[in-house]
């Protein structure tokens, strides 16, 4: 494996230590990886600064670049944001789910990827929002392109994954939840919904496809485990309910084939309705490399440029 491709692997990233310092070694591992194929083609452009233009307040002048450079260059400021972006995060119960512990509970693995996608956006002078949702909206963050901003987002990101982890009990309505944050966007944006939508699919779609008719582009990242696409348990199981409590005993093996025929009908609905409206749908496992969603994203950012 290059040395750049473990910071992308989830089994690896875990085991570092700050949430900051997990988001930077994804992006770092991921910008790596776009000089390398097959991600050639697309280029990362980070900067504080732009040339200096006719009409622009010669207060705003970096002389200390001038100083350097020989050239005017003036300081970005918050109003100068590209792009808004707000980034949804699910934390209900059901993203406590880890099927193995070789598998990233998905609500760690949506945060390390909202963590990464924050520092990535910011990075490209993107204002990022984040908000946390369940039956209904949770923590709020405006856009905003501040420094001291981002570390509000993941300290955020590092608080709502432990509180998921630790509670039981929190069901989703994301439709009402997103009903509720759609009250907030005022411009055109890029909303990024993380999510397993384990939730009423006509409901939440029909959420997502609202955004849509307001003109926003949106991304939606299906947040799975490996084993709830397959229902591959060796044994006779308890399944339970996080959100609920309720329990069934069964076999797994018996249900198999019925089960995978459900979430297959599930996820294709998703995936044809969200399509069919200009939404892109992306079904992500928590053993993937984070480069896979973070491509997903980039390509999204380039046809809005």
């Amino acid at each position: 494996m290059e040395e750049y491709r473990k910071y992308l692997q989830p089994s690896i990233v875990s085991k570092l230590g700050t949430i900051e310092l997990k988001a930077k070694m994804i992006v770092e591992g991921f910008i790596t990886g776009l000089h390398k194929s097959p991600y050639h083609g697309f280029s990362v452009e980070f900067a504080e600064h732009r040339q200096y233009t006719f009409g622009d307040e010669v207060r705003h002048v970096d002389w200390r670049v001038y100083g350097r450079t020989g050239k005017y260059y003036v300081k970005q400021y918050e109003e100068e944001t590209n792009l808004r972006c707000y980034i949804l995060l699910d934390t209900s119960s059901s993203m406590c789910y880890s099927s193995d512990k070789s598998f990233l509970p998905k609500i760690e693995y949506a945060s390390y990827l909202a963590a990464a996608l924050s520092v990535f956006m910011m990075g490209q002078r993107d204002g990022v929002s984040l908000c946390t949702y369940s039956d209904t909206l949770h923590s709020y963050l405006p856009p905003s392109l501040k420094p001291s901003h981002q570390n509000l987002i993941l300290k955020t990101l590092s608080e709502s994954s432990q509180k998921v982890a630790s509670e039981r009990g929190k069901k989703t309505d994301s439709a009402a939840a997103l009903a509720k944050f759609a009250e907030r966007l005022e411009k055109r944006s890029l909303i990024i919904v993380l999510s397993d939508f384990w939730d009423e699919p006509d409901k939440v779609i029909a959420a997502l496809k609202h955004f849509r008719h307001r003109r926003n582009e949106v991304i939606a990242f299906h947040v799975l485990d490996p084993k709830e696409k397959t229902f591959e348990f060796e044994t006779d199981a308890e399944l339970v309910d996080v959100e609920t409590g309720e329990k069934i005993t069964t076999n797994p093996r018996q249900l198999q084939a019925a089960y995978q025929l459900a979430f297959e009908q599930h996820a294709g609905k998703f995936r044809r309705e969200l399509s069919d409206n200009g939404i892109d749908y992306n079904l992500i496992e928590t053993s993937s490399p984070f480069d896979l969603a973070l491509l997903a994203y980039l390509k999204k950012r380039s046809k809005l440029n």
